[in-house]
């Protein structure tokens, strides 16, 4: 029994020992191989984001969507009929353009060694900051994916789903109650089209009435902003307050019944999340502040790790973030 045991003990050592340590994501990966690597993703989103601020969502957006499918691995940004960014949930998503110009950038610099997965997750980091928002150590080490399928894209959080469905979702992905919140906390630099909310003003029971969680002076500014027949592909801010500042008036507007999307506000009648919204939305400003920009970025260095490819046999480093090699 005790020579079972050493035998047990040494087999556990070996596999320690075996173990790649390059499956490992770590900051400061490309601080030998691509020095410049972290401040070309910088500058370039600086500049699109000084073109267009609301580039920003689009990109944190992109991150978050790319995560939840086949994991960060920049499979979302792959074209052609079948790949994942075609799939219904990813036709609103934007930002490709900064990604690419990043990775022209990279590729003339350091040919073959920044992955475009990694540019995603510094150009969200980068977009939060840019708002105002935290900034954090995003560690990388990715590889890029070799599989990008619309199929595989029905999973996505949406706009319709009750938090029961939401904490399903974030589960499957190893994201708790409070990641969800936090994470859902994006949302406060965000914009979504009217065709995603209408059906809360005017049809909600398929009998003509309106969701009665909004707050009636808000509903009637979502009315003024998304008339009945109106054109549905119309942008409305998802904070009404600061749509182009980083901070918890998001969540405030959450308490309050100003929740635009439907998935949003539900968040409100769940006993697990309405802790954590209350928890961002009280009345100290500043303290709430901090809270919510010191957790931001843990939920997103968490988000930003789903079932990454660390190594040559599971990713590559794509030349174009838009093909396969």
């Amino acid at each position: 029994m005790v020579q079972m045991e050493a035998m047990w003990f040494a087999f556990l050592v070996i596999l320690v020992v075996i173990s790649p340590v390059e499956s490992q994501l770590k900051t400061g990966f490309y601080s030998s191989s691509c020095p410049r690597a972290e401040a070309i993703v910088r500058s370039t989103v600086e500049t699109h984001f000084n073109r267009d601020p609301t580039i920003a969502a689009g990109l944190l957006r992109l991150h978050f969507h790319d995560c939840f499918v086949q994991g960060c691995d920049g499979s979302v940004l792959i074209t052609g009929s079948s790949a994942e960014r075609n799939a219904l949930p990813n036709l609103g998503l934007r930002g490709f353009e900064a990604i690419d110009d990043a990775k022209s950038q990279l590729e003339a610099l350091c040919p073959g060694v920044v992955s475009c997965a990694d540019i995603l997750a510094l150009a969200a980091r980068d977009s939060v900051d840019l708002t105002n928002g935290p900034s954090w150590q995003v560690p990388t080490g990715r590889r890029d994916g070799k599989v990008s399928l619309s199929s595989q894209a029905s999973n996505l959080p949406s706009p319709l789903d009750p938090v029961s469905v939401q904490r399903q979702k974030f589960a499957a992905k190893g994201l708790d109650d409070h990641d969800l919140v936090t994470l859902v906390g994006a949302h406060t630099i965000g914009q979504t089209d009217c065709l995603f909310f209408r059906y809360r003003l005017y049809n909600f029971t398929a009998t003509g009435n309106s969701d009665p969680t909004i707050n009636q002076a808000f509903l009637a500014q979502l009315k003024a902003l998304c008339p009945k027949d109106g054109d549905g592909s119309k942008r409305v801010a998802l904070d009404k307050d600061s749509q182009a500042k980083f901070d918890v008036s998001f969540f405030k507007n959450v308490r309050d019944g100003n929740a635009v999307l439907e998935s949003d506000q539900r968040l409100w009648g769940d006993d697990a999340t309405r802790s954590v919204v209350q928890n961002y939305a009280g009345s100290i400003r500043g303290l709430l502040g901090i809270r919510f920009d010191n957790d931001f970025p843990k939920a997103m260095i968490k988000m930003s790790s789903i079932e990454v490819k660390t190594t040559d046999a599971q990713g590559e480093i794509r030349q174009l973030c838009s093909k396969f090699n």
